[in-house]
C-alpha cells in the first residue's frame, strides 16, 4: 500500500483540495442565499428586465425611463399571468362546488354499502382473526396519522416558504430597476477595481458557464411543458373534466422536489376507487404512469444535453448527493456546478491543477479524446 500512497498523493491531495473548494462554495452560496435571497433573485430579475431597458436607451431614451418602462411591462405580464391562472382557478372551484352535493351522495352511497358488506363478512369470522384485524387497523391507521402530520407539515413549511418568496421577489424587482439604472457605473468600477484573477474568472463564467445555466433552464421548460401537454391531452382522452386546470396545477406541482403530481393524483384515484368508479381511476393511472415515465426518462437526457453532461447515472447521482448534503439549493446548484467543472474540464484547467503519476495512463482521464469517425 505504501508505494500507492508514495505514487498518488500529490493527486488525491490536489483532488480533495478542489473538492474542498467545491463544497465550501456550494455551502457558502446555500447560506448567503437564505441571507439576501433578493439579492440573488434581483440579478435574476435583471437578466429579463435589461434587454428591454438597453434597447430603449439605445433609441434614445433615458436609462431610468427605460428600465422603469421594462421594470412595468415585467409586472405587467406576470400580473397578467397569475390573472389568468386564478381566474381558470376560481370557475373550476366554482364548477366543483356546484358538483359537491353529487359526490356527497355518492360518497355516503358508496360507505354505506360498504359497511354493511364489511359487517356481514366480519360477524362471520372468529373473535381472534377480528381482534388481529383490529390490531393492523390500529398501525395502519398510525401509520396514516403520521404520513398526514408530516404531508400537512411539509404543506405549511412550504406555503411560508413561497410566502417569503413573493416578499423577497417584491424586494428583487426594486433592485433589479435600480441595478439596471446604474449598470453601467458598475461595470466601470469593476473594471477600474477588480483585481485581474477576478476578471479572468468572471469572463471565463461569461463566455463558458452562463449560456450553458440558460440552456438548462430552458430544458426545465421543456420538461415542465411535457407534463403539462401530457396530463392534459390524458384528462381529456379519460373524460375528467377540468384538464386545464388540473394539467396547470401538474406542471406547477412538477417544479416542487419531493413532491410532483402523484400528489394529486395517487388521493383522487384513492377516492375513485371508494366511490366505485373503477374506470376513471384506472384511466388515472395510466396517463400518472406514462407522464412519470416520460418525465423521469426524458429528464436526465433533456437537462444532461443541455449543459453537455450526457450520462444520466451521472446527472441523477450529482443531483441526490448535492441534495442529501446540502438540501433544496444542492438542487439548484448542482447543474450549475457540473456546468463548471465541465468547462475546466474541456479548457484544460483541471489537467493543471491536478497532478497525476507519470507512466501511469496511456491517456489522460482529464483530455476529452474526439470521438472516433462512422464507419463507411
Amino acid at each position: 500500500m505504501l508505494p500507492l500512497y508514495k505514487k498518488y498523493w500529490r493527486t488525491a491531495f490536489d483532488i480533495g483540495l478542489i473538492a474542498l473548494t467545491v463544497f465550501l462554495i456550494m455551502f457558502v452560496s446555500s447560506k448567503l442565499y437564505h441571507i439576501a435571497a433578493p439579492v440573488f433573485l434581483s440579478f435574476l430579475v435583471f437578466i429579463i428586465i435589461e434587454p428591454l431597458a438597453k434597447f430603449l436607451h439605445r433609441k434614445g431614451i433615458k436609462k431610468a425611463i427605460a428600465s422603469a418602462i421594462s421594470v412595468l411591462m415585467f409586472l405587467g405580464i406576470l400580473i397578467g399571468i397569475f390573472f389568468g391562472l386564478g381566474v381558470i382557478l376560481v370557475s373550476s372551484i366554482v364548477q366543483f362546488q356546484e358538483n359537491i352535493p353529487y359526490y356527497t351522495e355518492m360518497i355516503q352511497t358508496q360507505f354505506n354499502q360498504s359497511m354493511t358488506f364489511l359487517h356481514t363478512q366480519i360477524n362471520a369470522l372468529p373473535e381472534s382473526v377480528i381482534n388481529q384485524i383490529n390490531e393492523y387497523f390500529e398501525i395502519v391507521t398510525a401509520t396514516l396519522s403520521n404520513w398526514g402530520k408530516t404531508f400537512l407539515g411539509y404543506l405549511i413549511t412550504m406555503l411560508s416558504s413561497f410566502s417569503t418568496f413573493i416578499g423577497n421577489f417584491a424586494v428583487a424587482i426594486i433592485l433589479a430597476f435600480f441595478l439596471s439604472v446604474e449598470i453601467d457605473m458598475w461595470r466601470a468600477l469593476t473594471k477600474r477595481k477588480a483585481p485581474k484573477t477576478i476578471k479572468k474568472a468572471y469572463m471565463f463564467l461569461k463566455d463558458h458557464v452562463l449560456s450553458s445555466i440558460g440552456s438548462y433552464l430552458k430544458a426545465q421548460l421543456i420538461l415542465i411543458s411535457i407534463t403539462f401537454v401530457l396530463v392534459y391531452v390524458g384528462l381529456l382522452i379519460v373524460g375528467t373534466g377540468n384538464a386545464l386546470t388540473i394539467a396547470l396545477v401538474s406542471a406547477f406541482f412538477d417544479l416542487l422536489p419531493l413532491l410532483g403530481i402523484p400528489v394529486i393524483f395517487i388521493p383522487w384515484i384513492i377516492y375513485l376507487f371508494i366511490v366505485g368508479n373503477t374506470g376513471t381511476a384506472v384511466g388515472l393511472i395510466i396517463v400518472l404512469v406514462v407522464t412519470m415515465l416520460t418525465r423521469q426518462l426524458a429528464e436526465p437526457k433533456i437537462s444532461g444535453n443541455s449543459i453537455g453532461v450526457t450520462s444520466a447515472y451521472l446527472m441523477l447521482s450529482f443531483m441526490l448527493i448535492s441534495l442529501s448534503i446540502f438540501g433544496i439549493a444542492g438542487v439548484i446548484l448542482s447543474p450549475i456546478l457540473l456546468i463548471l467543472i465541465k468547462e475546466l474540464l474541456q479548457q484544460g484547467y483541471l489537467q493543471k491543477w491536478i497532478h497525476l503519476p507519470e507512466d501511469e495512463f496511456q491517456s489522460s482521464p482529464f483530455v476529452i479524446d474526439k470521438p472516433a469517425p462512422p464507419a463507411e
